[in-house]
């Protein structure tokens, strides 16, 4: 049971600004690691292109330094740094000012 680790991690979630930001990482410092925004499934917004994808590219970003890619980790750290900053008008869900696919495809032009 992880209810701790759910209660923690939802709390600095909002400290660092939302669930929409907040990617999270289960670390086996001999093993496979796992990295998943923590949000949670959504599924009453399935299908309609609205939900903010900056937890889950943040989680690449945090399997990224994981591996040894610092570069590249901060490369896309910086990149949604720079879209939060300058483009998205809300975290949440529907209320970004654009879409899923328009949000990852800002992060992508900046890398």
């Amino acid at each position: 049971d992880n209810m701790f680790g759910d209660i923690i991690t939802d709390l600095a979630a909002m400290i660092q600004g939302g669930m929409g930001l907040a990617a999270g990482g289960n670390i086996n410092p001999n093993g496979v690691s796992m990295f998943e925004p923590i949000g949670g499934s959504a599924p009453k917004y399935t299908g309609k292109n609205v939900i903010n994808p900056l937890a889950a590219i943040c989680s690449l970003a945090m399997l990224l330094r994981q591996i040894g890619e610092i570069d590249a980790a901060n490369m896309v750290e910086n990149s949604v740094k720079t879209v939060v900053k300058t483009k998205i008008k809300s975290l949440a869900a529907g209320k970004m000012g654009y879409s899923t696919t328009e949000v990852g495809d800002l992060v992508v032009r900046n890398l």
